[in-house]
């Protein structure tokens, strides 16, 4: 089992996820700005009956406590962030489920970061980290239930090996299978932004769609 600290832990993705992996056994320290906020949302997690321990803390005091940092941040504030928090994750594995997303009056979009994506923009920051970008298409509304997401996939790209076998593992603890290896972290270009489609999907059939990978033995 692991410690995993979750930066933007009080928001929706970052609290289900949270939620997911204390359920599977895993310590988990919420981030936030606000330490207090951080310790009442860890406190609500506890009283859902999780397995694992659940604390709450800064941003940055929670980067120090764990060997892998989750990013569940919105994309308009992450360089910022991050620039903040770098003395605190130099030799860390990170773990960005960031989309860089765009909403106008036809609905959701991807933004063009050009030859780049929020995941790769981390790796750039943080160069004596380990950046895996993963848990980009999962609804922040399941994840908060105890429902079975065992019919979904977690893709996950990256470009240092045990990383990415370190997330592939952690994927476990939301679908109870291991997540698949997506390819090079340049692939998150692809990813981050196909979570507009889904919320397009979402919005038309009102359904909470995922991603199913087809042809492979789980």
């Amino acid at each position: 089992m692991r410690t995993v600290a979750v930066v933007g832990g009080t928001g929706p993705q970052g609290s289900g996820l949270a939620f997911r992996f204390a359920m599977a056994g895993h310590d988990i320290v919420l981030g936030s700005r606000s330490e207090a906020r951080a310790v009442q949302a860890a406190a609500s997690l506890t009283r859902k009956g999780v397995s694992g321990a659940v604390r709450g803390a800064t941003n940055a005091k929670a980067c120090e406590s764990a060997d892998v940092v989750l990013l569940a941040v919105p994309w308009r504030g992450q360089d910022d962030l991050i620039g903040e928090l770098a003395p605190h994750l130099s030799g860390r594995v990170v773990v960005s489920c960031v989309n860089p997303l765009g909403f106008d009056a036809r609905g959701p979009y991807g933004l063009d970061l050009g030859q780049n994506s929020a995941a790769e923009r981390v790796q750039e920051m943080l160069p004596d980290a380990a950046v895996v970008g993963a848990f980009h298409h999962l609804s922040a509304v399941s994840l908060a239930t105890d429902a079975t997401l065992a019919h979904e996939d977690i893709l996950v790209c990256g470009d240092d090996a045990d990383a990415k076998a370190t997330v592939i593992e952690l994927a476990k603890a939301v679908t109870g299978k291991p997540g698949i290896d997506a390819g090079a972290l340049r692939l998150a270009r692809q990813l981050e932004p196909l979570t507009a489609v889904l919320i397009s999907i979402n919005k038309k059939y009102k359904v909470r769609s995922g991603i199913a990978v087809a042809g492979l033995a789980h």
